[in-house]
């Protein structure tokens, strides 16, 4: 039997898995859990997701198949627009590879932490807020945490409005409403009744919706690609830019240089705008404003707040507060 999950992939049983930690690549998505009790009949199957360990409930949007061996694409489906969600019942986190979509994409994240990569460009997405992904631009999405998110992919000629390019979204409480009640839409609704107009709503709330500066510049360049991995795996080794310039066979006025032209920013402000993105994430897991400075190897909470708030414009505990509220 072939089954399917929220996302629309096919997936498979996994039997017998032992204790401990788990990690399970299934149609180039990836999944961690742990748990202690016996795994031995484990199964995603459409909006139920792991029945013993997690059971993840889901939002009904994609129809189940016809017959057993069929599953649902939401480029596949005849509708301008094609909606899901869902939330886990416990932390996960899961890595989706580089694919793309022909319909762009509407991402919400209502709870958790998420993080999107396009092509030069690193998103990060804390809850209450969405990014767009415009249709056939290759991106991968990685998660942690309890989530809960809806999506929303928008056939391009459904919308003029509709951003060319890649951008995060600060998502007001009616576009967040609208977003969770199209999820509950079934695939194939009638087109020209109440469904639609509910999107063509959703779909104009989008268009005025305000964009959020949580965007860094990737570089190209594989060196400055291995410092920006390098930092993102080890954000409190505070290394200098000389530092970095010797460890990457280049000068310090070279790295200076080659920084600028790839990414907009000098060397300083785009490491400030990666901690800052680091700092967001992790917070949005649940991780204490102390321990969060310390993992970024600020020396004082003081500095590292003054930081946060310099960029985003508010202190980290308001700037939560405020997309973790109501």
């Amino acid at each position: 039997m072939r089954a399917v999950n929220g996302l629309g992939f096919p997936v498979q049983r996994v039997q017998g898995l032992g204790d401990a930690w788990c990690d399970e690549r299934v149609h180039g998505i990836s999944f961690s859990w742990s748990c202690r009790k016996d795994r031995k009949n484990y199964e995603w199957r459409h909006y139920e997701g792991w029945t013993n360990c997690y059971r993840i409930r889901t939002v009904p949007i994609l129809s189940y198949p016809h017959k057993e061996n069929e599953w649902i694409e939401p480029d596949d489906i005849d509708r301008p627009v094609v909606t899901f969600g869902g939330i886990t019942a416990a932390a996960t986190s899961f890595e989706l590879d580089l694919h793309h979509h022909r319909k762009g994409q509407i991402l919400l994240v209502q709870r958790g932490a998420l993080s999107c990569e396009m092509e030069r460009g690193l998103w990060i997405v804390p809850p209450r807020s969405a990014v767009w992904i415009p249709g056939g631009t290759p991106h991968s999405i990685r998660a942690s945490g309890i989530m809960e998110g809806y999506c929303a992919f928008v056939d391009p000629v459904a919308d003029a409005r509709l951003p060319k390019h890649c951008c995060a979204v600060s998502v007001t409480p009616l576009l967040r409403e609208l977003l969770i009640r199209a999820a509950h839409l079934p695939a194939f609704y009638e087109e020209g009744g109440a469904a639609s107009r509910l999107l063509t709503v959703l779909l104009d709330e989008f268009a005025s919706a305000e964009r959020d500066d949580l965007h860094l510049p990737m570089p190209g360049d594989s060196r400055l690609r291995r410092i920006a991995d390098l930092m993102m795996a080890s954000p409190g080794d505070r290394v200098t830019l000389d530092i970095w310039a010797k460890r990457t066979g280049m000068s310090e006025r070279s790295l200076a240089r080659l920084t600028a032209r790839e990414t907009g920013m000098s060397f300083g402000s785009w490491r400030q705008q990666l901690m800052v993105m680091l700092a967001v994430g992790r917070l949005a897991e649940g991780v204490a404003i102390q321990q969060v400075a310390a993992d970024l190897g600020y020396e004082s909470v003081p500095s590292f707040v003054t930081m946060f708030r310099k960029t985003l414009g508010a202190a980290p505990g308001r700037y939560m507060a405020a997309r973790q509220a109501g």
